[in-house]
C-alpha cells in the first residue's frame, strides 16, 4: 500500500531520493508497524520523538502494533527539539 512518509528537521536527510518538501510516497506492506518503517529508513528510534499518523500522535508503546497505518495515510516524524 502507498503512504506518504515525512521527516522533519535533522531527520530529513534520511528520506530516500525523490523526496520533495520533506515528503516521499513509499510502498509498505499492509501489516507494517510504525517502528518497522522507522527502522527501514534508519531513523534512530530515540530521535523519532513526535510520530504522527494523519496528525494523530502515537507514543513509543503503540509503534509496534500492526494496523496503525492504512493506504494513503501520512506518517510524519520529528526529532526532539532543543533550545528555547
Amino acid at each position: 500500500m502507498k503512504i506518504t512518509f515525512k521527516l522533519y528537521a535533522t531527520l530529513q536527510d534520511l528520506l530516500p531520493a525523490g523526496a520533495v518538501k520533506n515528503a516521499v510516497a513509499i510502498d509498505v506492506p499492509e501489516s507494517v508497524t510504525l517502528n518497522q518503517i522507522i527502522d527501514q529508513y534508519k531513523v534512530p528510534r530515540e530521535l523519532a520523538h513526535l510520530v504522527l499518523v494523519n496528525g494523530i500522535f502515537h507514543c513509543a508503546e503503540d509503534r509496534d502494533a500492526p494496523g496503525m497505518i492504512k493506504e494513503n495515510d501520512v506518517l510524519a516524524i520529528w526529532p526532539p527539539v532543543a533550545g528555547g
